[in-house]
């Protein structure tokens, strides 16, 4: 397999690029110039001197799931922040918790990362572990009673997989979580 022209290579980088330089600039509170410039500098240096593996993007985003996961993640937020909040003020009995495996459907790095992330942002429930190679989270939840609290939570992450590989997932992506999700009996969601 031959290398990758470098003009190739620099379009494919682009986005994590232009990603750098806003974090720069959002970092130092400044929409100028100099920070723009400086966040430029920044970022080649650390793209240059931090080789990462190149993240293969699918090239594919789809509106519609977007704005569904975006309504499902702050529903989820407001909800996941005010039954935390009951769970505190409650005194009458402990909240349950418990570390859960999730077994994901998908083997790409930053579909995981992005489950990972969303999983971690939402009150409850936080990623302690990632096994890359088996493709698991996982999670410690808070509010775990029972098994069905266990599975409900387990269901909810991957409904989260479900829905990031409909909106930024590759073709082959959406196909292997409609098929897994049409095995375990979950739907299309």
């Amino acid at each position: 397999m031959s290398p990758q022209p470098l003009a190739v290579q620099l379009w494919r980088q682009l986005p994590f690029f232009v990603w750098l330089v806003a974090v720069w600039m959002l970092l130092w509170g400044q929409f100028t110039w100099l920070a723009f410039l400086t966040g430029v500098i920044m970022a080649l240096l650390v793209t240059r001197v931090f080789r990462l593996p190149p993240v293969e993007l699918s090239g594919r985003l789809n509106f519609w799931y977007g704005f569904i996961f975006v309504g499902e993640f702050l529903a989820s937020l407001v909800a996941g922040s005010l039954t935390v909040a009951w769970q505190a003020l409650d005194l009458r009995r402990q909240p349950g918790a418990a570390i859960i495996a999730v077994q994901l459907l998908t083997d790409d790095d930053l579909i995981m990362t992005h489950v990972g992330v969303t999983a971690s942002l939402i009150p409850g429930s936080l990623v302690l572990e990632a096994d890359r190679e088996r493709r698991i989270l996982y999670l410690h939840v808070i509010g775990v009673r029972s098994a069905a609290d266990v599975e409900k939570h387990r269901k909810s992450t991957q409904r989260w997989e479900r829905r990031i590989v409909r909106a930024v997932g590759s073709r082959h992506q959406v196909d292997q979580v409609l098929a897994g999700a049409e095995r375990a009996g979950g739907g299309a969601s």
